[in-house]
C-alpha cells in the first residue's frame, strides 16, 4: 500500500500567507486559490480591490496545475508557439500563474493566482511554494 501525503489547511494557510505577503510587497491586487490533489478548493483569498473575475481564473489555474501535474505556463508557451490544440484539452488554462504543490515527489495540490500579469501571478504563487517547502 502507498503512503499518501496530504495537503492540510495549515499548509494552505502557509502558502496563502507567503503569497499574500509577496502580492502586498508589490501592491498587486490578486486572488490566491489553493486546491488539494483532487482539485477541490481548500483555501481562497481575495485581496481588496481585486476584480471578481480573478476568483474563478485563480481556481481554474490551480485545478489545471494539479490535474496535469505541471505549471500552467507550459500551456501558455505551447499556445504561444502556435500549438493551439492544447486549447481543446479539458481543464487546461493556458495562462501562467498555476503551480502544482509537490512534497517528497508527491503531487498534493496546487496554487493558482490571478489579478496581475501572468508572470507576476506566478511570482506570487512561487513565494507560497517556497514558504511551505521551508516549513
Amino acid at each position: 500500500m502507498n503512503n499518501k501525503i496530504s495537503l492540510t489547511l495549515d499548509d494552505a494557510k502557509i502558502i496563502s500567507a507567503a503569497s499574500e505577503a509577496e502580492a502586498r510587497r508589490n501592491n498587486w491586487p490578486v486572488v490566491i486559490a489553493i486546491v488539494d490533489d483532487g482539485g477541490h478548493l481548500v483555501h481562497l483569498l481575495r485581496l481588496d480591490n481585486t476584480q471578481f473575475g480573478s476568483v474563478e481564473v485563480a481556481i481554474q489555474k490551480a485545478r489545471a496545475a494539479i490535474a496535469f501535474r505541471r505549471p500552467t505556463k507550459v500551456w501558455e508557451e505551447h499556445v504561444a508557439d502556435g500549438r493551439v490544440r492544447y486549447l481543446g484539452l479539458p481543464g487546461t488554462l493556458p495562462i501562467e500563474g498555476g503551480l502544482p504543490i509537490v512534497v517528497k515527489g508527491q503531487f498534493v495540490g496546487a496554487v493558482g493566482v490571478s489579478g496581475v500579469r501572468s508572470n507576476e501571478d506566478a511570482q506570487i504563487a512561487q513565494a507560497g511554494l517556497t514558504a511551505v517547502a521551508a516549513h
